[in-house]
């Protein structure tokens, strides 16, 4: 399965937060699975981090790399293909970094891990 985490997904299981399901938690460590984090996500954390909202015990631009690396995270470039997706995605949800994931979930064939509902409302793989 080729899984793209969101947001939350990372951050929960970077820092083994309980909250992460352990199905989720085993499809990410799978070795069978290809696991992305987008550039999208990182964008989102830098802004969270600078507005005070998501305390990091390091700078977000070196922390979260690291943590991707770390992990055998692969990383998800935005490129105008996944962007032009927008204009076919019906405004379910407005949060744009989620619509951004959703975009590159659809045009790369990823399943996205979250446990947003707003997400599942989207013609979207997700577990």
């Amino acid at each position: 399965m080729r899984i793209l985490l969101d947001t939350h997904i990372f951050l929960w299981f970077i820092s083994g937060d309980t909250k992460l399901s352990k199905d989720v938690r085993d499809a990410i460590r799978d070795p069978n699975n290809e696991i992305y984090l987008s550039v999208v996500s990182i964008w989102e954390a830098i802004i969270k981090y600078q507005l005070g909202k998501l305390p990091l015990p390091e700078h977000p631009g070196t922390y979260l790399p690291k943590q991707r690396d770390l992990h055998q995270i692969a990383s998800l470039a935005l490129d105008e293909s996944c962007v032009v997706q927008l204009m076919n995605l019906p405004l379910l949800h407005r949060d744009p970094f989620d619509r951004m994931l959703i975009c590159q979930a659809l045009q790369n064939g990823l399943t996205i891990a979250t446990v947003d509902t707003a997400i599942r409302a989207y013609r979207v793989s997700v577990i």
